[in-house]
C-alpha cells in the first residue's frame, strides 16, 4: 500500500487565513506517499508567500498559478489535469483532515476493491471549533440516490483515478463536486462510506454553499442541461430536494 501515490487536490483563493492549517494537516498524515497539488486562482492576499514556505522543505507540495481568475471548478480541473496519483482527494484550502485520513481511507479502498468512497465528517467553525459530527450518512449510495440527495461530501472523497480516468468537473459557479460524483457513478455502481470521522468542514460565513435559493438553481441546471433528465423528472429530483435539503 505505501507504494500507492495519493494526489490531493487544493484549490486556493484568497487562503491566507487558513491554508498554512491545511498543510499542516496534510503533513501530518500518518500515510507518506501523497502530492499535494495546491493551484492559486490570482489571490490577492498573502496565500503564495505562505505556501512557498513549503515548497522548499517538502516537494510533495506543488504549487501553480492561473494566468487569469478562472473559478473553482476550472482550478480543481488543472489539478486533477497535473496530478499523478493512481488514487485522487480534495481538500479545499480552509479545511481540514485528520491525521489517519489517507491510510485509513487507502486501505478501505485497497482492501474491499472499491473504486470511489468518502467518509463521515466534522463541521467546525470558522474559528475552528467543533459544530458537529456528520455521521449519519449511509454506508453506499449509487446514481439515484445520489441525484435525490448528495451525500458525499468532496473533503472525505477518495477515488481511483487509474479506473476512472482523468474525469473533470463540469465549469458551473458552485456544485461542481457533485457533477463529479454523478460522472463516477454512471461508471461504478455504487460509492461506499468509511464510517469515520476523518476530515473537518469549515463553515465560514458567506460561503457558495450557504445560499439556499441559488443552490435550488443550480440542481435544476444539473438535472436539467447537465445531466440533461426530462423537465418532468428534473422537476420531481428538484422537489425532492428542496423537501430533503431545506424543509426537512
Amino acid at each position: 500500500m505505501e507504494n500507492t501515490l495519493v494526489s490531493i487536490i487544493t484549490p486556493s483563493y484568497n487562503s491566507s487565513k487558513f491554508i498554512e492549517e491545511t498543510i499542516k494537516s496534510v503533513k501530518n498524515q500518518t500515510y507518506k506517499n501523497w502530492e499535494m497539488i495546491i493551484v492559486d486562482d490570482c489571490s490577492t492576499d498573502s496565500t503564495e508567500f505562505i505556501v512557498k514556505k513549503y515548497l522548499d522543505e517538502d516537494c510533495r507540495i506543488k504549487f501553480y498559478k492561473n494566468e487569469i481568475n478562472s473559478g473553482p471548478a476550472l482550478t480543481r480541473n488543472r489539478a486533477i489535469t497535473l496530478s499523478k496519483g493512481k488514487f485522487v482527494c480534495f481538500l479545499d484550502s480552509d479545511d481540514l483532515w485528520k491525521s489517519k485520513k489517507l491510510e485509513n481511507q487507502l486501505n478501505f479502498m485497497i482492501s474491499s476493491g472499491y473504486k470511489f468512497t468518502y467518509t463521515f465528517y466534522q463541521q467546525i467553525s470558522e474559528n475552528g471549533d467543533f459544530i458537529k459530527n456528520i455521521d449519519n450518512l449511509p454506508l453506499k449510495v449509487d446514481y439515484i440516490s445520489s441525484i435525490m440527495s448528495n451525500k458525499i461530501g468532496c473533503l472525505t472523497v477518495m477515488y481511483d483515478q487509474q479506473f476512472f480516468g482523468k474525469i473533470l468537473m463540469e465549469n458551473i459557479p458552485r456544485r461542481q463536486d457533485y457533477t463529479l460524483w454523478l460522472k463516477f457513478l454512471k461508471k461504478t455502481e455504487y460509492a461506499y462510506c468509511l464510517n469515520e470521522v476523518l476530515s473537518c468542514y469549515r463553515l465560514r460565513s458567506g460561503s457558495i454553499s450557504s445560499n439556499k435559493l441559488k443552490l435550488i438553481f443550480d440542481h435544476w441546471n444539473i438535472y436539467k442541461n447537465i445531466e440533461r433528465h426530462s423537465f418532468s423528472k428534473s422537476l420531481y429530483y428538484l422537489i425532492n430536494y428542496i423537501w430533503v435539503k431545506i424543509f426537512k
